[in-house]
C-alpha cells in the first residue's frame, strides 16, 4: 500500500503586528500582516504580501504572491488574487519573472467569491460578489460583473 505525502497547515515566517486574530487550519508564509487583522479559517496567504492594519480576510480565500492589501479592507469569503496570467498558454510554474503583482488601496471591501487578477484598485472601492476584476479601477466606487465595471459613486 502506497502512502500519499502528507503536508499540514502552517504558520512560518510571518511578521504580525499587535492584536491580530487567526482561525486555524490556514497557511500563513513569508508575509506581513499589520495590526488588529483578522485572518479567517482555510485562507491562504502567501509569500511577499502585505495585509495593512484593521483588514479582515474571510474564510476560504488565497492571496498569492506579489499581493498588498491597504487598511480597513475587508476580504469577503473565497476571493481569489490571481498573479500568473498564463501568458505563455500555461501556468508559468516557477518562473516568478512572469508573475505580476497587485496593489489593493485602502477601505476597499470586495465580495464573496471575487476574483481579482493583477491590478491597481484605488482607495473607497466596494467589488461586488463574484466579480473579476480583470483591469485597474483608479476611481473609487462600485464595481460589478465579469468584467468588472463601475456601477455607481459612493
Amino acid at each position: 500500500m502506497n502512502l500519499p505525502m502528507l503536508f499540514t497547515s502552517q504558520i512560518r515566517d510571518v511578521v504580525f503586528g499587535e492584536s491580530v486574530k487567526v482561525v486555524e487550519p490556514v497557511n500563513l508564509y513569508g508575509c506581513k500582516i499589520d495590526s488588529n487583522c483578522f485572518i479567517g479559517p482555510f485562507v491562504e496567504v502567501q509569500d511577499q504580501v502585505t495585509i495593512g492594519e484593521y483588514t479582515k480576510v474571510q474564510s476560504h480565500t488565497f492571496i498569492c504572491s506579489l499581493v498588498s492589501i491597504g487598511k480597513n479592507c475587508f476580504i469577503g469569503h473565497g476571493v481569489m488574487f490571481i498573479n500568473d496570467l498564463f501568458e505563455n498558454g500555461r501556468p508559468a510554474g516557477g518562473d516568478r519573472t512572469k508573475w505580476k503583482s497587485t496593489h489593493i488601496g485602502n477601505q476597499v471591501s470586495i465580495g464573496s467569491n471575487a476574483t481579482i487578477l493583477p491590478v491597481t484598485i484605488v482607495d473607497y472601492v466596494v467589488i461586488g460578489a463574484g466579480s473579476v476584476v480583470t483591469k485597474d479601477i483608479l476611481i473609487s466606487g462600485i464595481y460589478a460583473g465579469n468584467p468588472a465595471k463601475f456601477i455607481r459613486s459612493i
